[in-house]
């Protein structure tokens, strides 16, 4: 449970524009046809497992990734919170959403806030039109979520920089044109690692650059090892300021930890539980009305966090410590999601299965050891809102 210290953290959300619930129905409509049409098959876990990149382009000609760059590098001038009415839809239809994920949830807005305007006319269209992907490369072996221990050495060459190290549980690198790669450009000082570390704009096609599957329990591909070996970077592809690279990724970690994803991942599965359980509430008895009750009113809740956190970044404001707040609760109410699923249908997990219940079931359970791990473990999220609240 949470105190009320800890919710004092996330600012108030917002209320959406008569516009944006417009929007809404839009994109219902859209994705309706699309299941409809067969080309949109529900799934969990969909913005890490959901590669489809004849959707992401579609998205992309109807507007909706980009939507809050500026129409000067193809985006659309759009709030936040409108990009958050189509995030949340998408997820919720478990629509195929990895392709562009990384780059339209995080990439687009660190190229804007930390690039140059080479590196913003060079990316930010493509990741508008749903046709440039990108990955993260900040986890490194043996690191577990302490991001300042990293390995990955930068070091300076006629012309940019040489990179050598190795990144790990890269999502979609073997598909993405590049990513971003925290490395140390200088030497850690004494009592403090943050400095020295640089990011750099890594072309996944680089000489050098080599990207190892790590697969699934099912075979399923979705991370990676990426090993760099002498890898030339170019001094126009350095992100931001040398040795700024921890303000960086703090920076761009409160847009990827505070998003919808980080308690709708399940929610494909949430909302065939409730059909399995439509007009069985004299078999479910007290407890399991209760039970079900509390997961509904909970993602409840945690969207009117979310959605706070959507309109501070839309504002400019820090949001690293309510992020970690966030995504602290909405990836253990994944869990409890598949766990109530369990424990009140008796359907088994099946990846075999035609599309329902128990293939959605599957699909959770499966990813499911990975929800309070990426992005930062349950453990360290702690200590960044324990260290918010002043308590170390």
């Amino acid at each position: 449970m949470s105190t009320t210290a800890e919710l004092d953290l996330v600012p108030p959300s917002s209320a959406l524009a008569p516009g944006s619930e417009s929007l809404r129905t839009e994109v219902r409509a859209f994705l309706a046809g699309e299941r409809a049409a067969g080309r949109l098959v529900p799934r969990c876990d969909v913005w890490l497992s959901g590669w489809d990149e004849d959707f992401s382009r579609e998205l992309g000609r109807r507007g909706w990734l980009g939507m809050t760059l500026p129409g000067a590098y193809g985006g659309h001038d759009r709030t936040a919170l409108d990009r958050y009415v189509v995030t949340e839809e998408l997820l919720a239809a478990g629509a195929p959403v990895a392709a562009h994920w990384i780059a339209d949830r995080q990439i687009g807005p660190s190229l804007l806030r930390f690039g140059t305007e080479y590196q913003k006319c060079r990316y930010l269209p493509g990741i508008a039109a749903g046709e440039c992907y990108f990955g993260i490369g900040m986890s490194e072996p043996d690191s577990g979520s302490d991001l300042a221990s990293v390995r990955t050495k930068a070091t300076r060459a006629d012309g940019g920089w040489r990179l050598t190290g190795t990144k790990v549980w890269t999502s979609g690198a073997h598909h993405a044109h590049a990513f971003f790669a925290l490395a140390r450009s200088a030497p850690a000082e004494d009592r403090n690692r943050h400095v020295g570390l640089s990011q750099f704009i890594v072309e996944l096609d680089s000489p050098g650059v080599t990207v190892r599957p790590i697969h699934l329990l099912t075979g399923a591909h979705h991370f990676n090892e990426v090993l760099l070996e002498d890898v030339f970077v170019p001094d126009e592809l350095v992100l931001g300021e040398v040795g700024a690279g921890w303000h960086q990724v703090t920076s761009e970690l409160a847009y990827e930890r505070s998003g919808p994803e980080r308690f709708l991942s399940t929610f494909p599965l949430l909302a065939a539980l409730v059909g399995e359980l439509a007009g069985r509430a004299d078999d479910l008895g007290t407890a399991g009305l209760r039970d079900l009750g509390a997961l509904v009113s909970r993602v409840w809740t945690l969207r009117r966090l979310s959605l706070g956190i959507a309109a501070s970044l839309s504002s400019g404001a820090a949001a690293d410590v309510p992020a970690a707040l966030v995504k602290d609760l909405g990836t253990r109410y994944e869990n409890e999601v598949i766990d109530a699923a369990r424990l009140l249908v008796d359907i088994p997990p099946d990846p075999g299965a035609a599309p329902g219940f128990a293939r959605l079931l599957a699909d959770a359970v499966l990813h499911a050891p990975g929800f309070t791990l990426r992005g930062g473990t349950n453990e360290i999220l702690r200590g960044v809102v324990a260290r918010g609240l002043g308590l170390r």
